[in-house]
């Protein structure tokens, strides 16, 4: 039980890692307010939250509207392979021309302020939704029951990893998210993991039923 279910977890948590760790408002934003120490904790939280609320809804919606359909299933995998292997593509691109996370720019010192402006950055990116919504709620649709679950649980486990070790590392991170370099090495990664995946769903298609 416990074997089966830990591929569909690894899936959903290299998938959604995948689709946070970039360069944008979002992270520069944690990164700040975890440079100054001023509500790092709320601030990451809600990251993970949102993520999470956003990850269950399109894992229980539109994961189980598109596991009805086979062959709606059919498409939705065939389109979610060509995405991931553009964004492999996307990522790619980044590390042959790398950039680099910039925290400049003073943290919200109120912890109101400091919500709304992270609420904003999450929820008015339309990718935030392609990405936890549409493509992982989609992707899930390939498990059922437990494994659906279990894939759903690791996508929000990679957000969690994500945004807690970037608030309270952001001390130890951003001198290294600042290079060139190290992004080169990270979208390096996720191109390859992105390709990886994307393969993995063509060979599910063409393998035994």
């Amino acid at each position: 039980m416990i074997p089966s279910l830990a591929a569909p977890a690894l899936e959903g948590f290299l998938l959604a890692a995948s689709l946070i760790v970039a360069i944008g408002a979002q992270n520069a934003f944690v990164l700040r307010q975890g440079l100054a120490r001023r509500h790092v904790f709320a601030v990451a939280t809600f990251c993970v939250l949102a993520d999470a609320t956003l990850i269950l809804a399109g894992v229980a919606g539109l994961g189980t509207l598109v596991q009805q359909s086979p062959r709606l299933l059919t498409v939705v995998t065939l389109a979610g392979s060509a995405f991931l292997f553009a964004y492999g593509m996307m990522a790619l691109r980044r590390a042959l021309h790398p950039g680099g996370l910039s925290a400049r720019g003073a943290a919200e010192p109120r912890l109101a302020p400091a919500l709304m402006t992270v609420a904003a950055l999450t929820f008015l990116n339309p990718h935030v939704y392609l990405d936890t919504v549409v493509l992982l709620g989609s992707l899930s649709a390939r498990h059922v029951g437990w494994a659906r679950a279990a894939f759903a649980v690791g996508a929000a486990c990679a957000s969690a990893v994500w945004f807690y070790g970037l608030g309270y590392g952001a001390r130890f991170l951003a001198p290294l998210f600042a290079r060139p370099v190290a992004w080169r090495v990270l979208d390096g990664v996720i191109a390859l993991i992105m390709t990886l995946i994307a393969v993995s769903l063509l060979l599910q298609l063409t393998g035994p039923a």
